[in-house]
């Protein structure tokens, strides 16, 4: 897609208007892409000393992937503004001797000569998507007896949820 080289961005800011094609972002877990993301934005040196490099912008997606409960096909429109700080790898130190303040728990990291918009797209679908994917809020998923989804078939089946485990503490008598 893009990539944002620290050197390119000593000497200019790097606007950046494009709309990615489904599949040229490759993403886990069942995700994909529905129509094509449009983003629009700059990515400028916000401080030279630092290396660091702030990506700000907006973009428009609709992602698709299965709803978590009754596992049919779902659609997440996102619409979403950004701004964003990423300083490089090896500033970080090791893991052990570095602790992050407030304002620093907030900034990213590039390892290498810059950061690839593509990245940070990436990172940005998916903060923005749900925690739990359903397809409406009021799904009542699959039944755990027959498997059939329930926002489509009244099955019928007992509801109650005994966990066996527990038997045995009802046979304790009390004092």
């Amino acid at each position: 897609i893009m990539f944002f080289s620290v050197r390119e961005l000593e000497l200019r800011k790097a606007p950046f208007d494009l709309e990615v094609a489904p599949g040229k972002i490759e993403f886990d877990d069942g995700l994909k892409q529905a129509t094509p993301l449009r983003a629009k934005g700059v990515a400028e040196l916000a401080s030279s000393t630092l290396q660091e490099i702030r990506v700000s912008g907006k973009f428009a997606v609709t992602m698709a992937a299965d709803c978590d409960r009754c596992l049919e096909p779902s659609s997440f429109d996102l619409d979403t503004e950004f701004d964003l700080h990423y300083r490089p790898g090896e500033s970080a130190g090791p893991a052990e001797e570095s602790h992050l303040d407030d304002e620093e728990s907030e900034i990213g990291f590039y390892d290498g000569e810059g950061l690839a918009l593509e990245d940070v797209l990436k990172e940005q679908v998916l903060l923005g998507l749900p925690m739990q994917r359903l397809c409406k809020p009021e799904c009542k998923g699959m039944c755990p007896a027959c498997g059939q989804n329930r926002n489509l078939v009244a099955c019928g089946c007992s509801q109650a949820n005994v966990d066996n485990r527990w038997a045995a503490l009802k046979e304790i008598k009390r004092p």
